[in-house]
């Protein structure tokens, strides 16, 4: 469903490591907003919830709503460090446009 590359592997395990509270994973959503019409929200999760998809690479565990499993169908997660900005960046083929933030599509 998703596809991690290795740095967002290790950009998930960081924070993950960095928690405040136990977390067991990244959670992936998406939701109405946006320039684009819908924008991912992201943030760690203690555990699955009924009807998730749980992808896990190399221990690492992304949790997926049933209601976003569409939108992200095929997408690949990567995480980029540049002079400019750091963060995740999401390549995804569902995707009809784009914002120029990366953080919103439709």
């Amino acid at each position: 469903m998703i596809t991690l590359t290795e740095n967002a592997v290790a950009a998930v395990r960081t924070a993950l490591s960095q928690a405040s509270e136990p977390a067991a994973g990244l959670r992936i959503k998406v939701e109405g907003g946006g320039c684009a019409g819908l924008k991912y929200i992201m943030g760690l999760e203690s555990l699955a919830r009924d009807g998730d998809a749980v992808i896990e690479k190399e221990g690492v565990r992304v949790f997926v709503d049933l209601s976003s499993q569409p939108h992200v169908a095929g997408m690949t997660v990567d995480f980029v460090t540049s002079f400019e900005a750091s963060g995740f960046v999401f390549d995804n083929p569902n995707a009809l446009e784009k914002c120029a933030c990366g953080k919103s599509f439709g």
